[in-house]
């Protein structure tokens, strides 16, 4: 049986504003000191993204019409974590349930044939839960399996395809909905500091959804499919990327020493990844790198010396929509699944073999190995029993 991704649905809250409204917001806002108000504007400008999105109306108004904030440019007393996680249920569950509706569309399956839902969030928390209302809302069996990742950051995504991907291979059945919901701009913070300001230039809302499903070959044949997943956890990096409940809101830490340490990883993460499947990077012919910063992809790029066209699409889904934490990879990988599917249209096989990729806190490298199924191709329990001592988690 193959792990074939059916479909991807992406969406954001109606809150749109280009990433020079944004700049000029932060400058009004009051507390910060001269030498770390006069980088907001250089910040803003280098972040490689000209729009982002939010669930937070005050994002587009003045201090008057404020209702999430106070009513001054102080944004102070800063609204409580409470508050923030009123906002983000009464903002994510519809959202999650556009995204998950149109995946189902997308894919042609009824509601009624889900087996699984498996959710990833990490910018809020409720229950009963978001898998709950999921099922609710959509109209899903009351015996859909739930399976909830919480406050894993941008490389959740990863760790909710792996569950989808268990899921089909050990029931042939199986259909499994995966939404990836991040409200990330309810925890923005003042504080008079560059890593703050750079956390509040990058960070957006948004929210995916893939449908995967049991296969087998005749079925499966020229689809896109999960083939294989691999982890690698730096040794020497807990503290560069954090993610902390305050009493104010969540707080991220974020060292500038990120893109370096993903850098330095790279290659014997690849090596690990493809030369089991045996594959190397020049049998790879799409990209789906987490534009987690413009400075990410550049480094991953020149690592892995890769041409402008090959980071593209990473680069133009931070460009349209900053970095949405867990959905973000979703979004470019959409870009290639559509792709793909216009290819297969016009009669052409489309795309073969693709890496995805993403980083989060540990420092962690997360990624998948995405195939075209076809003839002579192992299926993944084949190559487990061919490679006893490899773990296909």
């Amino acid at each position: 049986m193959y792990t074939v991704i059916e479909s991807i649905a992406t969406g954001n809250p109606s809150l749109c504003r280009p990433q020079s409204y944004a700049r000029s917001f932060m400058s009004q806002v009051e507390g910060y000191s001269e030498p770390v108000r006069k980088r907001i504007p250089q910040i803003y400008e280098r972040s490689g993204i000209d729009f982002r999105y939010s669930c937070v109306e005050d994002y587009g108004r003045e201090p008057s019409s404020f209702d999430f904030f106070p009513p001054s440019w102080t944004l102070t007393p800063a609204p409580t974590t409470a508050r923030r996680n009123q906002k983000y249920r009464e903002s994510v569950v519809p959202l999650a349930e556009r995204v998950g509706r149109d995946a189902l569309v997308l894919a042609g399956i009824e509601p009624g044939e889900i087996t699984h839902v498996v959710v990833a969030s990490c910018t809020g928390f409720f229950a009963p839960g978001l898998d709950i209302e999921l099922v609710k809302r959509l109209g899903l069996p009351a015996s859909t399996q739930r399976t909830l990742i919480g406050f894993m950051g941008c490389y959740a995504a990863f760790n909710a395809l792996r569950v989808a991907h268990s899921f089909c291979q050990i029931q042939p059945n199986a259909r499994v909905l995966v939404v990836c919901a991040e409200l990330c701009t309810l925890h923005f913070q003042v504080e008079d500091t560059l890593e703050s300001i750079v956390v509040n230039a990058i960070f957006s809302d948004g929210a995916a959804a893939a449908v995967l499903a049991s296969r087998p070959f005749e079925e499966a044949e020229g689809k896109l499919a999960y083939s294989d997943g691999h982890t690698l956890l730096d040794d020497d990096s807990l503290g560069d990327m954090t993610w902390d409940i305050g009493d104010t809101g969540f707080l991220m830490g974020l060292s500038p020493r990120v893109p370096r340490v993903i850098a330095e990883n790279l290659s014997g993460y690849l090596e690990t990844l493809l030369g089991r499947n045996g594959l190397t990077p020049v049998d790879v012919d799409f990209w789906a790198i987490h534009p987690g910063g413009r400075a990410i992809v550049e480094q991953t790029q020149k690592v892995l010396g890769l041409s402008d066209e090959a980071v593209r699409d990473s680069l133009e889904v931070l460009r349209l929509h900053g970095n949405m934490s867990s959905p973000t990879i979703l979004f470019v990988l959409k870009r290639f699944l559509d792709r793909h599917e216009a290819l297969r249209t016009s009669g052409r096989d489309g795309l073969a073999t693709g890496v995805a990729m993403a980083f989060g806190p540990g420092l962690t490298l997360e990624g998948a190995l995405i195939r075209r199924v076809m003839q002579g191709m192992d299926t993944p329990y084949e190559r487990v029993v061919k490679q006893p001592d490899t773990a296909l988690v």
